[in-house]
């Protein structure tokens, strides 16, 4: 079955291995999977912290795409483009701002944490809202499935939620009324009082259980997958499904360390960055933390408190972990040994990227996002279609419209 992937990331400077081996190798995955995917540089997301430095957004969001293509995500298999090109992700997000609880987004983990870690003013709507934002970029698809690491699992049940809320507001219209009437004539009256005391009791108490067992109730009866789908979205939303539930789907992302032993990342200053050269490799991992027990080179070592053989997990073949697990606890190979063939390992990945890299233009980027844009567009539309029927905005703005034409007359 083909899958609906949804996944961006913030143009906030250059790539490290930690974005080449915990996203991008994931994306790529997917998308030769032949799974639908949309992949976007999540622009006004970094607006959200980086408000008051916009200059180098431009620049940073083309550099970024190039490096995803470099690394070998394909416009041809994912469609790429840039979140702030596609206008309908405000729309849905002002929309979906309208039946946000505050507390909803106040009590987001990543909330008070990104507060008290980033040293610059976070009181900002476009902070407090950004994971509603998030949500709009995820449903606005129809995404059945997000890849995610499990810090990030909060925010896709809060979009989970936010769907799900939607859809009991809005899904019950006149179209899906006759839908359920008619299913109902194919049960009978014992089984729809059934469902009706579930959907009830669900609503009054929220308890997945409940809901659980009238799905199980539904899934025995003797009809199409069409109408049990109906009568599933009656139980849940009290009405259609027009915003999708996306699903997580974690995805293996080694932790990769940094020279000084923390988590890799451009703001610890630790990173190996994806186009680093050779050189520049080998200076950093030259000056990387290693086993502190291995002060002389003949002492022996213990890789498992080593950072740089995490690398080595990650980067150097099953005969080459041998070797440096062996050598490390006997001393036969000293930190500097270990450190040029994990650099040796780590060039050979990161050289072919840097070769791509040189030959895409910035030309070819812009056509690329372009390109990707107008498609997402075009998908993008289509929700926010269903969406402001759902809510009647299409039926006010045309009562405007006549209104004025009227008055024009008159």
């Amino acid at each position: 079955m083909t899958r609906r992937i949804v996944s961006g990331m913030r143009p906030t400077g250059g790539l490290h291995l930690g974005h080449l081996c915990g996203v991008l190798h994931n994306w790529r995955a997917l998308q030769e999977n032949g799974d639908t995917c949309f992949f976007f540089i999540a622009d006004w997301h970094a607006l959200t912290t980086d408000y008051a430095a916009p200059q180098n957004l431009a620049h940073q969001s083309r550099e970024m795409t190039a490096a995803w293509l470099a690394a070998g995500i394909n416009p041809e298999q994912a469609v790429i483009f840039r979140q702030s090109q596609v206008p309908e992700h405000a729309e849905l997000f002002v929309l979906l701002s309208m039946i946000c609880p505050l507390p909803w987004l106040t009590h987001l983990p990543t909330y008070k944490e990104q507060k008290e870690n980033m040293q610059r003013n976070l009181d900002t709507h476009g902070f407090l809202g950004y994971p509603l934002l998030q949500s709009a970029d995820i449903v606005i698809y129809g995404a059945d499935t997000v890849p995610v690491g499990e810090d990030q699992l909060p925010h896709i049940e809060f979009a989970r939620e936010v769907a799900r809320r939607f859809n009991r507001f809005y899904g019950g219209g006149e179209e899906f009324v006759k839908k359920r009437a008619g299913v109902g004539k194919k049960i009978s009256d014992e089984d729809n009082l059934f469902l009706q005391k579930q959907k009830n009791d669900y609503a009054e108490k929220g308890d997945k259980d409940i809901l659980q067992s009238a799905r199980q109730h539904v899934e025995s009866f003797n009809l199409n997958e069409s109408d049990k789908q109906i009568l599933l979205n009656d139980l849940n939303y009290g009405g259609a499904e027009i915003l999708r539930e996306p699903q997580p789907l974690l995805t293996p992302t080694p932790r990769l360390p940094g020279t000084d032993g923390r988590k890799m990342s451009k703001s610890y200053n630790n990173a190996i960055e994806l186009f680093d050269s050779p050189k520049t490799v080998s200076q950093k991992l030259a000056g990387m933390q290693t086993d502190p027990a291995r002060v002389r080179r003949t002492d022996k070592g213990d890789p498992t408190r080593c950072p740089v053989w995490r690398l080595h997990e990650v980067f150097s073949d099953a005969p080459t972990q041998t070797w440096v697990e062996a050598g490390c606890r006997s001393a036969d190979i000293g930190c500097v040994e270990c450190k040029k063939e994990i650099g040796k390992n780590i060039n050979a990945v990161l050289m072919p990227i840097a070769e791509r890299r040189e030959k895409i233009t910035d030309a070819q980027v812009d056509d690329i996002l372009a390109d990707g844009a107008r498609c997402a567009q075009d998908e993008a539309a289509q929700t926010l279609t269903a969406v402001r029927e759902a809510m009647k905005i299409n039926e006010v703005a045309t009562a405007t419209t006549k209104l004025s034409h009227a008055q024009a007359a008159n």
